[in-house]
């Protein structure tokens, strides 16, 4: 198997059809106690997610984390759970839809999850079925990090020993800097500047937070982030804070804490905010509901006067352009 380090080769090199597999990280089938702990519990026996002896954990995770997290979690994805599904497998499906839609039959486009439903495993079966002799994968984390870009990897190195003639595959693992990210991210922040009714005088960009001693491992999530947002006020022309959220556990968390620093930013006087989720292709639960929902009621009980939330690329015409600048197609 092949991995990329930013992008991978031309679409066209091959007479054969090729495959495009977006990949995300995942979400529960329904917004319901059952349905999210059988989605807990298969994404926190990830070992790259909790890096704990499997005799220790998966009990306490089964019998105690799993059941009380999920009575929470369920409520949580009911309060931005749609019509239509899940917020980040209806965002998904979408991009993957939109890209079939111009990049034509040469080129059949999938999406998948490393947790739930659809497999990678499936996603590659259906790929290959269909007539892709190589498949081009984009696991649509910006940021390297081994708890999502190491851990999708892994999944699709599982999956590839199960077939009996595995196709060839090659993996775009980052792209935290890449220019079509940072422009769409750009024109996203921009135009949200151009139309807001009140201006902010501060912007956050909020990241999905990692232990530090990830960190201190030496993953490069942290440093990419930094990068990213650097690229992006560069950009923007104006500077842009970071943050990071979803801490889980005791362990000590990447700083600064988004909801912290919201607080102590109304508290000090500053009224107007806009946040954004830059390591988040979709929208989702950490970012409808964490961010738009209660990072505002923070920032907003703590004296602010205005929370505006930036979405993500999600399935625009941004989000399109970007996929098929990584993959060159």
């Amino acid at each position: 198997m092949t991995h990329a380090a930013q992008t991978v080769g031309d679409m066209a090199a091959t007479a054969d059809r090729v495959g495009l597999l977006l990949v995300n990280l995942g979400t529960p089938d329904a917004p319901t106690q059952s349905a999210l702990r059988r989605y807990l519990v298969e994404f926190l026996s990830d070992p790259r997610v909790v890096p704990l002896p499997k005799y220790l954990w998966r009990p306490l995770l089964r019998m105690v984390i799993a059941p009380l997290r999920a009575r929470k979690s369920a409520e949580l994805y009911r309060a931005i759970w749609t019509e239509d599904g899940s917020p980040l497998a209806v965002n998904s499906a979408a991009l993957a839809q939109a890209l079939q839609q111009v990049m034509g039959d040469g080129v059949i486009v999938r999406h998948a999850m490393r947790y739930g439903a659809p497999q990678i495993a499936h996603a590659l079966q259906e790929l290959q079925a269909a007539g892709a002799s190589t498949i081009r994968i984009l696991p649509l984390y910006p940021q390297q990090c081994i708890a999502t870009t190491i851990s999708a990897t892994d999944a699709i190195d599982d999956a590839l020993r199960e077939m009996a003639y595995p196709p060839k595959v090659d993996v775009v693992t980052s792209y935290a800097t890449h220019p079509a990210y940072i422009g769409a991210l750009a024109r996203s922040v921009t135009h949200y500047l151009a139309h807001a009714v009140d201006p902010p005088q501060r912007i956050l960009a909020s990241f999905h937070g990692m232990p530090e001693r990830s960190r201190a491992a030496g993953d490069p999530y942290y440093d990419q982030c930094q990068a990213s947002v650097a690229a992006l006020s560069a950009a923007v022309g104006r500077p842009i804070d970071i943050g990071f959220q979803s801490r889980f556990g005791r362990a000590r968390w990447l700083e600064p804490a988004s909801e912290a620093l919201l607080s102590h930013w109304a508290q000090s006087g500053v009224a107007h905010v806009a946040v954004l989720a830059p390591g988040f292709a979709a929208d989702c639960l950490e970012t409808l509901e964490e961010l738009a929902i209660r990072a505002r009621e923070t920032f907003m009980h703590a004296g602010g006067k205005s929370f505006g939330y930036i979405p993500c690329l999600n399935a625009s015409d941004d989000a399109v352009a970007l996929v098929r600048a990584l993959v060159k197609a």
